[in-house]
Parts: C-alpha cells; sequence; structure tokens
C-alpha cells in the first residue's frame, strides 16, 4: 500500500507539501497538481482517522436538499466533483419540504461534525443555521435565500427567468396566462411569481387572479392546480410552472385531458431535465446553470473551510436561460386571446 512517502517522491516534494495539499492549504497550482498526479498514479489513500485526529477535522461537508429530485442530484454532482479536489467527502440529506425535518437532519450533520454545511432552505427563517454559525461552522445557503441572517448563498435569478418565459408567451400573443407557483414563504416561489407579475406590469396588462394557483413543488400539486386551471369557465391560454416536478404534473393532466401543445395549451416549466426534452412535444423551459450553482457554492463553502472570511457574506446571482422548444409554438385558434400587432411597443 503506498504511503505519503512514495506520492511525496513521486511528485517530487516533501510530505508537508503533500500534508498541505491533502488538508486543502495554499499550495502552488502547479505543486498542487504534481502531488495530485502522484495520488492518481499510486492510487495513494490517506488515513483519514489520523488525519481528523491531527486536522481537528472530519474532511466531510453535509448538503440537506429539499428532495431528491434530478435538479438537487445534479448540483450535489457538482458540488462534489470540487469538493473531492479538496480531500472531502460529501453527505446528502433530504429535508422532504418539512422545516422540522430540516432541523433534523442538520442536528444529525452537525453531530457528525462535518467541517462546513450547504442548506437548501426550507422556509424563511433558520434560527437553527444561525446557532451552527455562532459555533464556527461555515453555512452556505443553495437556491434559496432565509431572513434575518448573515449568510453567503449562491441563487439563480428567477425573477429575470419566470420574466423571460411570461414575456415569451405574451410576445406569442397570449394575454389568459395562468401561473402554477411553489410556496411562496420560500426564494424560489416568491420570486418566479413576482417575474410574472412584472410582465403584466411593463405590458400593463391586467391580472386575472383566479388563474394563479400556489402549489408546494410536487408532481401532485402541478398536476391538480393544472386541471383547475384548465377546468375553468374562461381557461388560460397557455401557462407558466414555475418548477420541474409541477411541469412533469402539469404534461400528467394536460395529456390525462387530451389536449394537444400547443394547439389547445402553450406551456413553459422551469428547469430542464431530460423529461422535459423527451416529452411529446418537447418543453420550452427556463434551463438553470445547475452545474455552475453546484460548484460555485462549493467553492465558496471551501474559501470559509480554510479561514477566508473576506467578502463576507457573498451573494451570487446566476442566470437562467429561456429555451424554446414545440410546447409554446405560436398557434392562432378560436377563442385565443390575443393583443393585437405591435403590442410591444407598450412596455
Amino acid at each position: 500500500m503506498p504511503t505519503i512517502k512514495d506520492v511525496a517522491a513521486v511528485a517530487g516534494v516533501s510530505t508537508a507539501t503533500v500534508s498541505r495539499v491533502l488538508n486543502g492549504e495554499r499550495v502552488r497550482d502547479e505543486t498542487k497538481q504534481k502531488v495530485i498526479n502522484a495520488i492518481r498514479m499510486l492510487g495513494y489513500r490517506p488515513n483519514q482517522i489520523a488525519r481528523s485526529l491531527k486536522t481537528q477535522k472530519t474532511f466531510s461537508v453535509g448538503f440537506v436538499v429539499p428532495k431528491f429530485d434530478p435538479f438537487f442530484m445534479q448540483v450535489a454532482q457538482a458540488m462534489e466533483s470540487v469538493l473531492n479536489e479538496k480531500g472531502y467527502s460529501l453527505i446528502v440529506c433530504n429535508s422532504d419540504e418539512n422545516p422540522e425535518r430540516e432541523v433534523g437532519r442538520v442536528k444529525m450533520l452537525s453531530e457528525k461534525q462535518v467541517d462546513g454545511l450547504l442548506v437548501v432552505p426550507t422556509s424563511g427563517t433558520a434560527p437553527h443555521l444561525a446557532v451552527l454559525q455562532q459555533q464556527g461552522t461555515p453555512v452556505v445557503l443553495v437556491d434559496r435565500m432565509v431572513q434575518n441572517m448573515q449568510v453567503d448563498c449562491v441563487l439563480v435569478d428567477n425573477v429575470n427567468g419566470a420574466y423571460q418565459a411570461v414575456e415569451h408567451l405574451v410576445t406569442l400573443g397570449h394575454q389568459r396566462i395562468g401561473l402554477i407557483s411553489g410556496r411562496l414563504e420560500v426564494t424560489t416561489g416568491e420570486e418566479r411569481y413576482r417575474g410574472y407579475q412584472r410582465v403584466f406590469e411593463d405590458y400593463k396588462m391586467p391580472v386575472d387572479e383566479e388563474l394563479i394557483q400556489i402549489g408546494d413543488f410536487t408532481i401532485e400539486s402541478g398536476y391538480l392546480l393544472t386541471k383547475k386551471l384548465l377546468g375553468l369557465n374562461r381557461p388560460p391560454t397557455a401557462v407558466f410552472v414555475a418548477n420541474y416536478e409541477m411541469t412533469i404534473g402539469a404534461l400528467m393532466a394536460v395529456r390525462e385531458l387530451g389536449m394537444e401543445m400547443p394547439r389547445d395549451l402553450a406551456l413553459v416549466g422551469f428547469d430542464d431535465m431530460e423529461s422535459t426534452r423527451l416529452a411529446v412535444p418537447p418543453v420550452t423551459t427556463v434551463v438553470q446553470p445547475m452545474w455552475e450553482i453546484g460548484e460555485t457554492a462549493a467553492r465558496l463553502l471551501c474559501k470559509r473551510m480554510e479561514g477566508d472570511s473576506s467578502d463576507y457574506p457573498q451573494m451570487y446571482r446566476l442566470k437562467p436561460e429561456l429555451v424554446v422548444r414545440s410546447s409554446s409554438d405560436p398557434v392562432q385558434r378560436p377563442g385565443c386571446e390575443c393583443l393585437l400587432a405591435g403590442m410591444n411597443n407598450g412596455r
């Protein structure tokens, strides 16, 4: 079994330098790469117990997600790629969108003495995370913010993403545009709701509150609320669904009702996964930079775990992108309430 001395000999550095690389300390990039290459070539595995005793670190990081869905698992994969390079392992836990369960998962990770925490909060407040911060555990919020807490966070520009989605439908001629939003007490739900409202303000169009439905980010709520919207006396001609799982539920409802997109309904979702690309027709969606979210959050947490508190707290707002597909193609059909040509001039 190779030892740290073997790694040092192959890399042409001292054992102290190898140790600094393993501990995530600052080393010249060229030297660091030599050590990493030697570790890979030899298949060296450090003794984690001895390492922890020496450094008083567990070299583990916790990530609490609201659900094990494709979006958060891709974010976790990106985080792990960064953390593994720094010698950390990642423990992923599910809060199931339940604040009490989130507190329990955070407590469990704290008892395991993780060196840092990445958290997608399930509500607008998080006193349990503030306590951890006071105890010296670095915390980075992902995807959502909380109130009354100074904390690093990595978010997406949800207002702009929702704005792009709804404006796209407006420019196709739709006025009766439904919204299926997530819970408004969390950042993603509230900000995407705000982006929807802002389009109507900018285009000086009235908002029909009957077309706004608040779900809970689940497939079931997307399914039920889509059926509710399409069962109205004056149903929407287009619907914006504000997350991936609710979009899947909406697609199930549209199919069950025997409707065709975009002939009977134009649909735009949020988050881009294989299911939305493989749907018939493929779904127009707001694409979040999942890999960038994960990498940015992990790098920021590593910076804090290394003792660098510069620019604290930092907030990153990453840009989403609207990808237009066949589910929202322009259509002319009886009863579609469309704006007159040249409406863009009214902004």
